[in-house]
């Protein structure tokens, strides 16, 4: 399955990883038009696929945005919706007053990292099924509390790591299980993706429009720069999977 599409099958919780033994039946699931009705959480990369995964989807309607950086939005809205004559989904900066929205069936979770848990569970709590891309906890103690949240609520979460689908991987560990392969006594992985470096920006004022207190969340408060900031978090050892 590619990671692009894989958002088509999770309004149904079929891909990647469901942790909860419930489905999405009766007319629990249904918004207008027996649809899901979605709202993507963090629209800056990801989640840009999220919402154009989920407005493919003839079970789903993306009918919220949220992201602390409001200057997003206006771009968003006219690439995603109004350019392609879908109607205007509501914002929010803040997920907590969008979680109190009780038109909302689920939430997909495309933050940066040490968002992940805490914004799914906050979900769940509020009655949201989830689907939270990879990693979906920094911890084995934040995914036992993810799975606590599920049975709790009896939701469904999702984790984003939607290899498990793919045939590939499939037909490999059939493979492996059915000692084709032999006795496997060692087993070693390499992951290696050169990136340049992002250099040194200076610590700054907090640009107009973004919430930077929610933008850092659980995560440690820091001074706002460039380097702590949109795709940069991933140089950060406090937002990253530890």
């Amino acid at each position: 399955m590619n990671r692009r599409d894989f958002t088509k099958t999770a309004v149904t919780g079929a891909a990647g990883i469901s942790i909860s033994p419930t489905i999405l039946t009766g007319n629990s699931w249904k918004g207008a038009n027996d649809r899901v009705n979605i709202a993507v959480i963090g629209i800056r990369s990801m989640g840009q696929s999220h919402i154009a995964g989920y407005s493919a989807s003839k079970n789903a309607r993306v009918t919220a945005l949220c992201d602390p950086d409001s200057n997003l939005f206006e771009e968003r809205i006219k690439n995603h919706f109004t350019d392609k004559g879908l109607p205007k989904p509501m914002v929010y900066s803040d997920m907590r007053k969008l979680y109190e929205n009780k038109d909302i069936d689920a939430v997909a979770v495309a933050t940066p990292n040490h968002w992940h848990t805490l914004a799914a569970i906050w979900a769940m709590q509020a009655g949201k099924h989830v689907s939270v891309e990879k990693p979906c906890c920094h911890n084995f103690f934040e995914g036992q509390k993810l799975v606590e949240a599920a049975e709790k609520y009896k939701l469904i979460v999702q984790d984003g790591a939607e290899q498990r689908s793919n045939p590939c991987a499939q037909s490999m560990a059939e493979y492996l299980h059915s000692g084709k392969l032999g006795e496997v006594y060692m087993a070693k992985g390499l992951c290696y993706k050169w990136r340049d470096t992002i250099g040194k920006t200076p610590e700054e004022p907090v640009p107009s429009g973004v919430d930077y207190d929610l933008w850092l969340g659980p995560a440690p408060k820091r001074p706002f720069t460039k380097n702590r900031f949109h795709y940069n978090w991933h140089w950060n050892w406090d937002f990253r999977k530890r």
